[in-house]
Order: structure tokens, then sequence, then C-alpha cells
């Protein structure tokens, strides 16, 4: 396993003087980090699940650029662009940042979702999205209904809002 930080401090460099993004990716690679932990995912996937969390938004700065606009769908087109030749630099493996690259196009597409890696992810970018955009309390249960699908990440969910949820 090569070493996160190196991931982590590349991201710092790319987001210089940009703390708001900073602190989003450094939370949802705790929150992946702690679900995948605790959902016993495989140390190979748990590799590519925090790389990935680290790297999700990377597309932001050329979608703003290029569409002024960060929303989620230029994010998806945009980012494994980006993502790819920092991951070839840091010295991963094809098969690796393909992976990565993929979940990268896909973080913001919330159906067909069958992979636990992918699934973790969208959890934890939810998890720093909900607090970050003070959603309501019934934002907050239907994506606890609609989104969330792992114990942990529900679990995780109630407890960060303070909300009873009914299935």
């Amino acid at each position: 396993m090569k070493q996160i930080g190196e991931v982590i401090q590349e991201m710092i460099e790319y987001y210089a003087g940009d703390t708001k993004r900073i602190s989003h990716f450094l939370k949802v690679y705790a929150y992946a980090k702690t679900i995948a932990e605790l959902e016993g995912l495989d140390k190979e996937a748990r590799e590519i699940l925090e790389v990935t969390a680290v790297v999700h938004d990377i597309g932001i700065k050329v979608s703003e650029r290029k569409y002024n606009s960060s929303a989620g769908n230029y994010q998806q087109i945009e980012g494994p662009l980006v993502a790819d030749p920092m991951l070839v630099k840091l010295g991963y493996d094809r098969a690796f940042i393909k992976r990565v690259c993929y979940l990268i196009a896909h973080h913001h597409t919330y159906h067909n979702i069958t992979e636990k890696d992918y699934q973790i992810l969208v959890e934890a970018d939810f998890l720093v999205n909900l607090e970050e955009d003070k959603a309501s309390e019934e934002t907050i249960r239907n994506v606890y209904r609609n989104i969330f699908r792992t114990e942990t990440g529900k679990t995780i969910l109630q407890n960060v809002f303070k909300i009873k949820t009914t299935v």
C-alpha cells in the first residue's frame, strides 16, 4: 500500500489556499475510511476507496473554469482527466487508477450502485455535504431512506445528525 499521505499532500497543493475544499476531502476521507473498516472491506478495495475519497472532487477547479459551475455532472466529466496523471505521477498502477477514475466519474450518480466501495464513497460524501449544506431534517431522512445502504453509514448518519429514522 502506498502512503495515503502522499495523495493528501498532492491534493493540498492542488487546492492550495482553498481551505473549504481541503477540509471537505479530508472529512470525506475520514468517513470513507471509517465505514470501509467497520464494513470489512478488503485491503485492496479500502486503498482504492481511500485514494478516491481524497481525490473525488478533483474536477471542480476545471469545471468552474470551463463551465462556470461546480455541478456534479461536470465534476464527473472532468475529474478523471485530472486525477489520472496525478495518480500516475504517484506511482499507482493502471488497474488501480482505472477504478479510482470510474468512482470519480460516478460519485454523483446514485442509481445502480452495486459495488461496496462505490456505496461507501457516496455515503461518506453525503455525510459531509449534508453538514456543509446545513440540510434540513427532512432532507437527511430522505437521504437515509433513499441513499444509505451500509449499516455503518446509517449508524453514523443517525448519530452525527442526532435523528431517529424509520425505514
